[in-house]
């Protein structure tokens, strides 16, 4: 989990590849979705960092980046948002996003 105190030094000021995933502990979506994002956090450890946000515990950094449905997984390149998912996205959605953002040098 990241806080909206450590957001801008996790985040924002990360040069390399950053997911964050903005979710509810009881959420059955995100639920559903955790799993998959960890298991891609695992796979790609070194490659690009994961974090979650709980939207509920820190409030507004969903607003700010026009997070309105939940599960939602905001790709960030330098500070800036590059891609994204929402919603019960296919891991193989996921896996394609990350390998492009990864091999695509101009985001």
């Amino acid at each position: 989990m990241v806080s909206k105190k450590d957001f801008k030094k996790e985040v924002i000021d990360c040069r390399s590849l950053t997911l964050v995933q903005f979710t509810l502990e009881w959420s059955g979506a995100c639920q559903i979705i955790s799993p998959i994002y960890e298991e891609l956090a695992s796979s790609y450890r070194g490659q690009a960092k994961f974090l979650t946000v709980d939207v509920e515990k820190e409030r507004g950094i969903d607003n700010e980046y026009g997070v309105m449905e939940l599960p939602t997984i905001l790709f960030f390149k330098s500070g800036k948002v590059i891609d994204y998912v929402k919603g019960l996205t296919p891991k193989n959605v996921m896996i394609g996003k990350i390998e492009n953002a990864l091999t695509n040098e101009s985001n």
